[in-house]
């Protein structure tokens, strides 16, 4: 199972709730989070597919957001 991370506007509930379906749409993700605490609203991904990181990006971009991935740390 591998991490991807990505900087988002994602700011509440009702924010996570938009993007919930779009999220929910693909297929690779085996689960995912927003933590709306954090100032850089990280939207967590678990996936086996390290790959899936542009699609994660369009998804929620469709649901009227941005995704920006961040790098991973060493």
């Amino acid at each position: 199972m591998e991490t991807l991370n990505f900087k988002t506007n994602i700011k509440c509930g009702a924010c996570v709730a938009t993007v919930t379906p779009f999220l929910n749409d693909i297929e690779q993700l085996d689960g995912w989070n927003v933590d709306t605490n954090s100032p850089d609203r990280i939207l967590t991904v678990q996936t086996t597919d390290t790959r899936i990181g542009d699609e994660v990006r369009k998804a929620v971009e469709k649901a009227g957001y941005k995704a920006e991935p961040l790098a991973e740390r060493p």
